[in-house]
């Protein structure tokens, strides 16, 4: 195997073992609340559990340029590890936490010195020919995907067993694991000395000098928007399943399955669509598959059965895993070489605020328009994005002789 193909191999697996340790805890994050703090009030827990949840992505909003500036200066490789090591540590402190603040305090400082994704993707995109770019970031994306949706299945069968505090426990072992495989096997060509010598920009104007990159601005607002339209409807999903399924038996399980079956399709196609992308353009893919998103949210909205809402979601994951890929696979190639790992970082704030403000909006917007109404919503802007990724993109593709 080549040197790009190991650090691939090996990010991979720790990109799935990052993600699933993170999300083991979602199944019962409530509960934890409820049973081990003594939160009676159905009403205080929700809020309580509603702030935790975001508070991880409010601080790993505002930190990531900062991780992404010291990326450039010191390497990624270390910026991996210090993000591993620190949130296998805080991990294990929540299994201690004793009031509810405590947990908030620990999540708010996992996502302080949370990154470990957006700097594999800048590993991985630093150390990968560009012709095979797309693969890579494909491929990387279906190992986070994975532990996504295992995350969840695996915590719930977990806390069933063991009970909560456990499961903190056995994730920081995982980020532990993952981070130590990094430092072990994955192999950074940076020269420190140049970078040292390298005059460093502030965050403010490193972001100055890359939105006067006239795709980066685009590309950017492209990652935002596609986690705001796809998170939005997401805690609604439960309450659409039971609405659809009309009867408490094996509501649960359909549930779950309507929740993670869009993550296995995602899992599937993103390295298919990044091998094509290779071949036919990462700008082409970005387009399908933003135009083929917004044609297979419409349906959900009209859909009579739980089936159908499956068959609908199945193929939403295929034209997922043609995204975020690619805007990563675009981003390096606009990016300089001495700025990829701010430019990434900035992309991980983009997500994270997507993550942040997608659910919140949609939770508020429900009320009004229901949730038929928030697939229709998600779907219009992901259409909205489409043209404008269009119209940003293609000038610079032709200009060169190739939409690409």
């Amino acid at each position: 195997m080549q040197r790009w193909q190991i650090n691939l191999a090996v990010l991979w697996f720790g990109n799935f073992l990052v993600m699933a340790g993170m999300t083991m805890i979602i199944p019962f994050l409530s509960l934890y609340l409820k049973k081990d703090f003594g939160l009676t009030d159905s009403h205080e827990i929700g809020v309580w559990a509603g702030l935790i949840f975001a508070s991880n992505f409010t601080t790993s909003f505002l930190f990531q340029p900062i991780w992404g500036k010291l990326s450039d200066k010191y390497g990624r490789k270390m910026m991996l590890l210090r993000s591993g090591f620190g949130m296998s540590i805080v991990m294990v402190l929540m299994g201690f936490a004793q009031a509810p603040w405590h947990l908030l305090a620990l999540r708010m400082l996992n996502g302080v010195i949370s990154g470990f994704s957006p700097a594999a993707v800048s590993l991985v995109s630093s150390t990968t020919p560009k012709e095979k770019m797309g693969f890579a970031m494909g491929t990387l994306q279906s190992g986070g995907t994975a532990g996504t949706i295992l995350g969840p299945f695996i915590g719930g069968l977990l806390a069933d067993s063991l009970g909560f505090r456990p499961i903190f426990y056995i994730t920081g072992t995982f980020l532990f694991l993952a981070s130590t495989l990094s430092w072990i096997m994955v192999k950074e060509n940076f020269d420190r000395d140049a970078a040292a010598h390298t005059p460093q920009q502030s965050v403010l104007t490193g972001l100055k000098s890359l939105m006067a990159i006239p795709q980066l601005p685009a590309l950017l607002s492209v990652t935002f928007l596609i986690q705001f339209a796809m998170l939005s409807p997401m805690p609604l999903i439960p309450l659409y399943v039971e609405k659809l399924h009309g009867t408490e038996a094996n509501l649960a399980f359909f549930a779950g399955f309507v929740g993670s079956v869009t993550g296995l399709s995602n899992m599937v196609s993103s390295p298919l669509l990044g091998r094509l992308g290779d071949r036919i353009g990462s700008t082409r893919i970005l387009i399908i598959s933003l135009a083929g998103a917004a044609f297979m949210l419409i349906p959900q909205a009209f859909v009579g059965t739980v089936g159908q809402l499956l068959v609908f979601r199945f193929l939403l994951g295929c034209f997922l895993g043609g995204m975020i890929p690619t805007v990563n696979a675009l981003i390096r190639r606009y990016t300089p070489d001495n700025m990829v790992s701010r430019s990434f970082s900035f992309n991980g704030s983009s997500l994270a605020l997507g993550n942040m403000i997608g659910p919140v909006v949609g939770g508020a917007l429900s009320g009004l328009i229901g949730i038929e109404g928030i697939f229709i919503f998600s779907a219009s802007l992901l259409l909205v994005t489409c043209v404008w990724a269009y119209r940003t993109l293609r000038s610079p593709a032709r200009s060169s002789g190739e939409f690409r």
